[in-house]
């Protein structure tokens, strides 16, 4: 399914990422992602009733929340201004279709304000995983900075 809010991008995805079959029995893992929760509980109910038609169990594990960007984010803004100042361009403000941190921390703090940003990385979750090392300095720079500039409450 795609995004509502987000031209382009993913919302929920199902990746049938292991079919193994031993025994007799065919065993398939399946990793659904979704930023917003109902829609991969949604998607988790359709492909048991599927699974349910055809004789077989079915079992949820592993599951971690999702996190839909709030683009009206406070932070956000301030970090948009700090990164202008410090650079002078504009920061690319965009969303991915992955796991990240924030969905498990604003599943316990649901009132945080919070965004994800970090450096370059090339092929994530990959033997091949590569990180811009120019660019972790830059983020460090700019976390340091963002947090000299967050207003107090």
């Amino acid at each position: 399914r795609m995004s509502d809010d987000f031209e382009g991008l993913v919302e929920t995805s199902n990746n049938m990422a292991i079919m193994k079959s031993e025994s007799g029995e065919i065993n398939i893992k399946c990793l659904m992602r979704s930023s917003v929760d109902t829609a991969k509980e949604d998607l988790a109910e359709m492909m048991k009733s599927v699974f349910d038609l055809a004789g077989a169990k079915t079992e949820f594990s592993g599951g971690y929340p999702g996190w839909k960007p709030n683009m009206k984010s406070p932070i956000l803004k301030t970090m948009q201004d700090v990164y202008k100042n410090m650079t002078g361009e504009t920061p690319e403000i965009k969303a991915i279709h992955a796991g990240l941190e924030c969905g498990i921390l604003g599943s316990h703090y649901p009132n945080w304000d919070m965004i994800s940003f970090g450096p370059t990385i090339r092929f994530p979750h990959s033997p091949d995983e590569k990180v811009d090392i120019a660019s972790v300095e830059k983020f460090w720079d700019y976390l340091l900075e963002t947090l000299k500039n967050i207003p107090t409450k």
